[in-house]
């Protein structure tokens, strides 16, 4: 009797710690162009109503960063482009931008190659909007 005890309470024990791991949830959907890959991330994740800072991580296919970008941000179409600065030569590019419901719940990235001299605009809705308490 008190083994079957034990056994239930490790049982237990394992189910609530998996319980815990709880898997973060990407911001939004990586995109692709031409041959570079393109994905968002927000701080603080998941992203919350008002300023947030947001990470563009532009690679290429076949994994090396593409540093050689101009990477531009909004969150309206009325709003002017606002220029993201790069985090050395890795390919990271960091801008703050106003989130709220509608139409501010989705960054606008604006992608001006150097070595090609084209220029995309790529739309990531967010995902996971949260509020500012």
């Amino acid at each position: 009797m008190n083994r079957n005890i034990m056994w239930r309470a490790v049982l237990l024990s394992c189910m609530a710690l998996a319980g815990c791991s709880g898997e973060k949830v990407a911001d939004t959907v990586q995109q692709h162009w031409q041959d570079l890959d393109i994905r968002v991330e927000t701080r603080p994740s998941p992203p919350a109503l008002g300023m947030d800072e947001f990470l563009v991580i532009v690679t290429r296919s076949r994994g090396q960063p593409a540093w050689d970008c101009l990477v531009d941000i909004r969150t309206a179409d009325e709003d002017p482009w606002k220029q993201a600065i790069q985090d050395g030569r890795v390919g990271v590019y960091r801008r703050s931008a106003l989130v709220g419901l509608g139409e501010r719940s989705v960054v606008q990235v604006q992608i001006h190659r150097r070595d090609n001299d084209s220029t995309t605009v790529l739309r990531f809705p967010l995902v996971n909007l949260g509020g500012k308490s």
